[in-house]
Formats: structure tokens, C-alpha cells, sequence
């Protein structure tokens, strides 16, 4: 079968929070925000220690985001990490969204850990890097673009030989490319602003004992077309075959 009438495989390596279950899997919104239809995708449930096939047969490979530590090294995860580095070496297209950016770099050689800058959450600015406008999922986009974010632990250090594409007040590796098929990002394309009000809604006590206020971060929240145009590049993309450049 063709890339381009093959399915995408998609690692869950997570659920949402408990309060947003009711909208569906991450690995349903990630499928609808990047506009595939059920028979196009397969969803292995890696966090539940389902084990992945080979990613041949599939047009690519979106691994989900997830509450999980990527620096707690639990076996399921380092399972995925090893399955991960072989496919995006093997020049599979892979995309990894939060929790699996950060396997994604993991797997890859790259350092994952505790942010320094503590909790980054809301709408948020990222800055595309020089190398982000001959990039295929960044090309083209304004200099500066929102994206829906949550997370506390980040990409301390791109593996070896990636190009950093975005960049946030809290997190200088938002987004980078590994080899000429294989992108993480920090960001949530998948999440709408109901989801990541949700998520605020959820994290409102662990804002306030930060120093946030859950208030003003919720209606901070607003529309991030760009960033789901990245999602949607990617399947464009994997589905062509294309190469970087």
C-alpha cells in the first residue's frame, strides 16, 4: 500500500484529565483537529502496554501527549522510546505532540527533564526560528504564531544534528525536526480552546499555588489556527513522501 492511501498509526501514550474524558481520547482529537477519518488511523495504547507494529504499512506515525514523566523512565515508555528511535532512523514520519516530543527527543539522544522555568500553560507565543521558514510544516507562517500548551517537563536538549524550529517565553525547544521526516512539538495542535480551558480548569488550584491566576490564564485562551495547520502539514506530508528542502 502507498503512503498515501495508508493509515496513520498513532501511539497513545496518555488520557485527558478526568473532567475532559467526556470529549473523546487525546488520540480522537488529535485524529479530528488533523482532519483523518476513523479508517485512517490505528490507535495502539502503548501507555497500557500494547506493543506497536512495525511502522511499515502506515503512512506515518503521531504519538499523543500524556501525564506521564518522560524523566520517570517507566517501562512502557522506554519500550516506546526504543520503538520510536527505530522508526524516525528507519526515515519513518513521525510526529510527536508534548509527551511525545519529548519521547520523541528521548529516543533520539536528547535530554528530557523538569522545566526551570516552572509550569507553561494557556495560549501561548512561540517565535519560529530562521530555520522554520524552509521547514515543511512551518513554512510560510507568520514570525510569530499561538499555539494551546500544558506541560512542566520539556526538551532541555535537542538530540544531535536536530534544527530547532520555535521557541516560547518558557521553552526554547517548542518545536524541532530530526532528519528529513521526524518533528516534535511542545505545543497542543489538537487542543481547541474549549479543551485547553478545560485543562485550566483542571490545573486551577496547581496555577494558584504557582502564583497564577486561573482566571486570567482561562480567559487569556484563545483560537490557534496555526498551530493545528502544523498538524494538518504533517499528514500532508507523510501522505506525499516528501522530503525536507
Amino acid at each position: 500500500m502507498s503512503r498515501r492511501h495508508a493509515p496513520f498509526l498513532v501511539l497513545e501514550t496518555g488520557r485527558p484529565v478526568a473532567s475532559m474524558r467526556r470529549h473523546g481520547s487525546f488520540a480522537h482529537w488529535i485524529r479530528t483537529a488533523a482532519g483523518l477519518e476513523r479508517d485512517e488511523v490505528r490507535v495502539v495504547d502503548v501507555q497500557a502496554g500494547a506493543r506497536p507494529p512495525s511502522h511499515r504499512g502506515y503512512a506515518g506515525v503521531l504519538v499523543t501527549g500524556s501525564g506521564a514523566m518522560v524523566s520517570h523512565r517507566e517501562d512502557w515508555s522506554e519500550r516506546s522510546a526504543a520503538w520510536l528511535g527505530e522508526a524516525a532512523r528507519d526515515g519513518a514520519p513521525v510526529f510527536g505532540i508534548c509527551y511525545g516530543h519529548q519521547l520523541l527527543a528521548h529516543a533520539l539522544g536528547g535530554e528530557v527533564g523538569d522545566n526551570p522555568r516552572g509550569r507553561e500553560m494557556g495560549t501561548v507565543a512561540l517565535d519560529l526560528h530562521p530555520d522554520a521558514a524552509h521547514d515543511p510544516l512551518f513554512a510560510g507562517l507568520p514570525p510569530r504564531i499561538c499555539a494551546q500548551a500544558t506541560h512542566l517537563q520539556s526538551v532541555l536538549a535537542p538530540p544531535e544534528g536536530a534544527t530547532v524550529l520555535a521557541a516560547s517565553a518558557l521553552d526554547d525547544c517548542h518545536a524541532f525536526r530530526w532528519g528529513h521526516a521526524a518533528w516534535g512539538v511542545q505545543f497542543h495542535p489538537e487542543f481547541s480552546g474549549t479543551h485547553m480551558r478545560g485543562y485550566i480548569e483542571a490545573r486551577r488550584d496547581a496555577l494558584a499555588g504557582e502564583g497564577h491566576d486561573p482566571v486570567a490564564v482561562r480567559d487569556a485562551v484563545r483560537a490557534a489556527p496555526r498551530a493545528r495547520d502544523v498538524l494538518r502539514r504533517f499528514v500532508r506530508h507523510a501522505r506525499r513522501g516528501g522530503a525536507v528542502g
